[in-house]
């Protein structure tokens, strides 16, 4: 089963995009609708042209609650990369690889302090929401992009970034929304929630409980922990305590200490997962210890993307999980097509004209890979760039107006697969 959402582009980044018009049609498709952006002036600048070189940086999970994030993301670029220099359409892209860490450590600071001092004109990363938090006032006071594959919370939306703040996920608005409803619609009447004390944490928990409770359901009990924790004792009595019928984890990688510990404690019933932890466990749990378990992640199945799995294979052999990986492709893809349109690679000028190359600020010509799109640019008309994460649509929040939420479902061996 998988959602599609579509949300509406707001007139302004220092506010936020206003979410209406919930409707839920059969159990697949949520729609979020309001009022199209209205076409704006513009194009993309014509003339004589002189090659571009577009240097940009990584600040992608390697170490960290989050590192089974970095390889797909990481091969995600890569491949991006490649077919943008592959194409040679007059820009070259320069990339280079830094470990952004989790919160517990100052790895992300160090990451970008150091690839600012390599002039890059964009950094893609954090993967996570919390770590991003601690480097954006950083990049976006260097006038440099910050665009995150990955990054979903609520705050960013109107977040003060001067409009160089950009994200291919979607909002956790919108996860939420998808998640709750399928709890609810399981026939689930209590819930105990795990949230992570940060602001995917605890806004993911909020949109939840939200979206449940006004379905009928209740929350029972909803404990926090912080980044670094490796016990979850009082959690889990807190949660067992109120008897629930199900618990969801908005965690990371404590999941793989969770979901032991809870099983270990006598919990039998089913459990609910989100981005930050949906993986293959099929070599950390028992068998069985997940079977028709539930969790939730944006981004179209892989399954669908034709050969993209398979390049991204090339890339790095040894991926088993994709997740964020195509949203990671299109953020160079993206990058790479504003800096053509913009015909400089100053972070400003590659800011300036991202919504218009996704197809945010009024019609431009459809394509679905960099060449075909980079020569529309350079014909001088107006793309509108669709790609492996889906239509992507920018606002002027640098939220993408349109997303799919994939909902999957956990086999005997620990190992997921998307419900049809």
């Amino acid at each position: 089963m998988s959602v599609f959402v579509k949300a509406t582009a707001s007139r302004s980044r220092s506010l936020k995009s206003i979410l209406g018009g919930v409707a839920i049609v059969g159990v697949s498709a949520l729609v979020l609708s309001g009022c199209a952006p209205a076409a704006e002036e513009g194009g993309s600048t014509t003339g004589p042209r002189e090659p571009l070189t577009l240097k940009i940086g990584t600040i992608l999970p390697q170490s960290g609650t989050l590192a089974f994030l970095g390889p797909p993301e990481e091969a995600g670029v890569a491949l991006g990369v490649k077919d943008v220099n592959d194409a040679d359409l007059g820009i070259t892209v320069e990339v280079e690889y830094r470990d952004s860490g989790d919160t517990t450590t100052d790895t992300a600071t160090v990451s970008v302090t150091d690839l600012l001092s390599l002039d890059v004109s964009a950094i893609i990363g954090a993967a996570s929401s919390g770590v991003s938090k601690t480097v954006i006032d950083q990049i976006v006071a260097a006038g440099v992009v910050q665009f995150s594959p990955a990054n979903t919370s609520i705050d960013f939306t109107d977040y003060a970034d001067d409009g160089l703040y950009w994200r291919t996920a979607p909002s956790d608005v919108l996860q939420g929304e998808v998640l709750g409803n399928q709890i609810a619609e399981d026939g689930v009447q209590t819930l105990g929630i795990f949230q992570l004390n940060d602001s995917y944490g605890t806004g993911l928990t909020s949109k939840i409980t939200e979206v449940f409770e006004a379905a009928g359901g209740e929350v029972t009990a909803a404990p926090t922990f912080n980044t670094g924790d490796t016990t979850f004792t009082t959690q889990i009595s807190e949660i067992m305590a109120t008897n629930p019928d199900a618990i969801a984890l908005v965690t990371f990688d404590e999941a793989k200490v969770i979901v032991p510990a809870l099983r270990g404690a006598g919990y039998a019933g089913p459990l609910y997962l989100v981005d930050g932890n949906l993986a293959d466990y099929s070599a950390d749990f028992a068998a069985g210890a997940l079977t028709g378990s539930k969790g939730t992640l944006p981004g179209l199945d892989t399954g669908t993307l034709g050969d993209f799995t398979d390049r991204l294979l090339e890339i790095d052999p040894s991926l088993t999980d994709y997740s964020y990986a195509a949203e990671s492709y299109d953020a160079v893809i993206l990058i790479a097509l504003a800096a053509l349109a913009a015909n400089s690679t100053k972070g400003v000028d590659i800011a300036a004209k991202l919504q218009e190359v996704s197809g945010g600020s009024g019609d431009g010509k459809k394509a679905t890979d960099f060449a075909s799109a980079a020569q529309i640019i350079l014909d001088g008309g107006v793309v509108d760039y669709d790609g492996n994460s889906g239509p992507i649509t920018f606002d002027e929040n640098g939220d993408p107006t349109e997303a799919t939420i994939g909902i999957y479902e956990y086999k005997d061996d620990n190992t997921y697969e998307r419900i049809n």
